[in-house]
């Protein structure tokens, strides 16, 4: 089969092609390796200069970029199935996808929208109050309020959110990679969605099994300052500060910012402990590649993550409430009961092992696949 993998986040779709390829397929990434983080790619669409204060480096970075894209489109003929990383799957506005989305779709077979970040539906999950008890945008009936919340909004309930309608009602099958992404989704295209776990290559992790036999819990933090608040790292950052101050000779923090990929990587294996997400309910790319490495992961594992992989036996995640107190709570707990650490490590590794191997999970794809071309 001839696929297609178009944009990136947290090395969902390059992990997924080298999942696909050990099965026997040719397949591209296309992307700009979800920018600082660099991943791997196989084509590179990157748009420079987006950033300049100078307008003249801004308007001619579009030039270029829109330049290669058009250099590219006879390169994006002929594959079994495209899938996009998100409606927004290049780095343009909105209105300037749609006309790029629909010769996709007339120069090849299947088209398949990934539903594995922020879109219009995720929005609106979060906004309604009742799909989630705790979400980006909710806490239970009070909507959260703050500068990237509103971006969202203003950004996925306008032109973005229309882009996404017209790919969501047009695409051949909808692929979701989180519980949450699924329960935003599956009121709307239940007949298209299929929820299938995102891929960890295990074969570049060597596991293992964390001890803080000395008593000293490790923890690390990664941080990306402008959704922060968003994301909750400030509330966890600031629970864990607290519980460092109480006992500083039982806890050591690692606090990063917006490091590429191989760096994280190389950082976090120092760990035992890495606190993430405070306001979901499942692990994300991130958590996962701790976890197969066998930190203790704190974020979000609600029984709905676990309903979704029908998973009834593990329970590696160290689940927190959207609280301060909570997160205090549960890292205390765990820097003066230690002995913890190997019991869920242990867990950790062979969760990511049952449900996040990247074969299994492009079997899962290879059989959504399968069904759309026949």
């Amino acid at each position: 089969m001839k696929i297609l993998l178009f944009g990136e986040y947290s090395n969902v779709h390059w992990t997924l092609a080298e999942g696909l390829r050990a099965l026997g397929h040719n397949v591209c990434v296309v992307s700009d390796g979800d920018r600082w983080k660099d991943y791997p790619r196989d084509i590179t669409l990157r748009r420079r200069w987006r950033t300049s204060p100078c307008g003249v480096n801004r308007a001619l970075g579009a030039a270029l970029y829109l330049l290669r894209l058009l250099w590219l489109l006879p390169r994006l003929r002929g594959y079994d199935v495209v899938q996009l990383i998100n409606p927004v799957f290049l780095d343009l506005k909105a209105r300037r996808i749609a006309p790029f989305y629909r010769y996709l779709r007339r120069h090849n077979r299947c088209m398949v929208l990934g539903a594995f970040g922020i879109d219009k539906y995720w929005v609106l999950g979060g906004l309604d109050c009742h799909t989630f008890r705790y979400s980006d945008f909710n806490i239970g009936s009070e909507l959260r309020h703050n500068e990237y919340t509103a971006l969202m909004q203003r950004e996925w309930l306008g032109e973005k959110g229309e882009l996404n309608d017209l790919i969501a009602r047009d695409c051949d099958a909808i692929v979701s990679g989180l519980y949450e992404n699924d329960a935003c989704y599956r009121p709307h295209f239940p007949q298209k969605l299929r929820y299938i776990p995102f891929p960890i290559d295990l074969g570049l992790i060597e596991p293992r099994v964390r001890s803080a036999a000395d008593s000293v819990v490790r923890f690390f933090v990664g941080v990306q300052r402008e959704r922060s608040a968003y994301k909750g790292t400030d509330i966890m950052l600031s629970a864990l500060r607290r519980v460092e101050a109480e006992h500083p000779d039982r806890c050591q923090v690692t606090v990063v910012e917006s490091v590429p990929f191989r760096e994280y990587i190389r950082l976090l294996g120092e760990a035992h402990v890495q606190l993430d997400q405070l306001y979901s309910y499942t692990p994300s790319m991130n958590s996962l590649q701790a976890m197969a490495q066998g930190l203790v992961v704190v974020s979000g594992g609600e029984p709905e993550n676990y309903a979704i992989l029908s998973e009834d036996e593990l329970r590696p995640i160290i689940n927190v409430q959207p609280t301060e107190q909570s997160v205090y709570q549960e890292l205390t707990d765990l820097v003066e009961h230690p002995e913890q650490v190997e019991t869920l490590s242990r867990q950790s590794i062979e969760y990511v092992r049952r449900h996040h191997s990247h074969t299994t999970v492009a079997r899962r794809y290879l059989d959504l696949y399968s069904s759309l071309i026949l």
